[in-house]
């Protein structure tokens, strides 16, 4: 197996918009970053002190209530940064600075796909470093209520996720991305989140969604998808939920070598499954070598047997 250098952005790019949860108007900016940076947020004061530096790390989560939060005491907090993780660890970004002047990420269309646009125009540079990965060596396995979710050894880096809901319209879905066969911009990027018509004044009364609307969320009512245009994929639910994760699992530090399967998950199941691998040394070492493009293909976005994880609900 051959090793694989480390990646950064060619130059700044930035995009702006409003966030999901906040409502606000918010600026990111990427710029590129040394080798061995990793991703840093570095989030503008609106005091006129110094900026405040936020490593994407799992360390620093401080939320995973509809979407995932980083901060600290002293810098506040970064919202929603799943999508933005997801893109850069989509397209194989390992460093980078992203400035950001809010406290929320904006949300773009609902989706990934602003995001990987932005870098692609950045453009990608490799850097004298190898890239690590985290390698898994033996299961991990957390529940949380009827959430499941597992870490496997594997030589590719794959992600499956089984969702189920009692919602006709969404219903259990399934979908498996090979990181190392798949493609990212066109297999998941586009997928948008998604949310119900009728949990919205609640939301709202606990000051959330006050940036949703058509234009970025897909909204399910009265049994049907209420957005005139209707969903991009078929399993636009799904594969959304496994960009969400791809972008959680950023927050590990470095890819991860393994394979990563939920059932009924989301934020917070993903954040605690971070936890527990990292948490167990047995269970995971360092590791430069990359997987082999010919070995093992998955067949990307194949659907998972609905017996084949978790428990029997249907």
């Amino acid at each position: 197996m051959k090793a694989q250098s480390q990646t950064t952005i060619k130059e700044r790019v930035s995009l702006s918009g409003v966030g999901v949860h906040s409502g606000a108007g918010s600026t990111v900016t990427f710029h590129p970053a040394g080798p061995d940076t990793g991703i840093i947020f570095l989030k503008n004061s609106s005091e006129g002190t110094a900026d405040i530096e936020v490593p994407a790390s799992h360390r620093y989560v401080v939320g995973t209530a509809l979407s995932t939060v980083l901060g600290s005491e002293t810098a506040g907090s970064i919202g929603t940064v799943e999508h933005l993780l997801a893109s850069l660890s989509g397209l194989g970004i390992d460093n980078v600075i992203v400035e950001i002047d809010g406290d929320e990420v904006p949300i773009m269309d609902g989706s990934a796909e602003a995001f990987c646009e932005a870098i692609k125009q950045a453009g990608l540079r490799k850097q004298s470093a190898q890239r690590r990965y985290i390698k898994v060596l033996k299961p991990v396995t957390v529940r949380i209520g009827d959430a499941i979710g597992e870490f496997l050894p594997s030589d590719r880096r794959r992600v499956e996720v089984e969702i189920d809901f009692a919602d006709t319209v969404i219903g259990r879905q399934a979908y498996v991305y090979d990181a190392d066969s798949g493609d990212f911009a066109r297999d998941l990027a586009r997928a948008r989140t998604f949310g119900f018509m009728s949990s919205v004044e609640q939301l709202w009364a606990n000051g959330y969604a006050l940036g949703a609307s058509l234009e970025n969320t897909v909204v399910i009512g009265d049994d049907q998808v209420v957005n005139p245009e209707g969903l991009r994929f078929a399993d636009e639910f799904v594969r959304h939920k496994v960009l969400d994760a791809i972008g959680d699992l950023t927050l590990a530090g470095a890819p991860i070598l393994g394979h990563y399967r939920s059932y009924r998950g989301g934020h917070k199941l993903n954040s605690a499954m971070v936890e527990a691998l990292l948490s167990d040394d047995s269970a995971w070492e360092w590791s430069t070598a990359t997987v082999r493009r010919d070995a093992g293909q998955a067949q990307v976005g194949a659907m998972v047997p609905a017996a084949a994880f978790g428990p029997d609900v249907s």
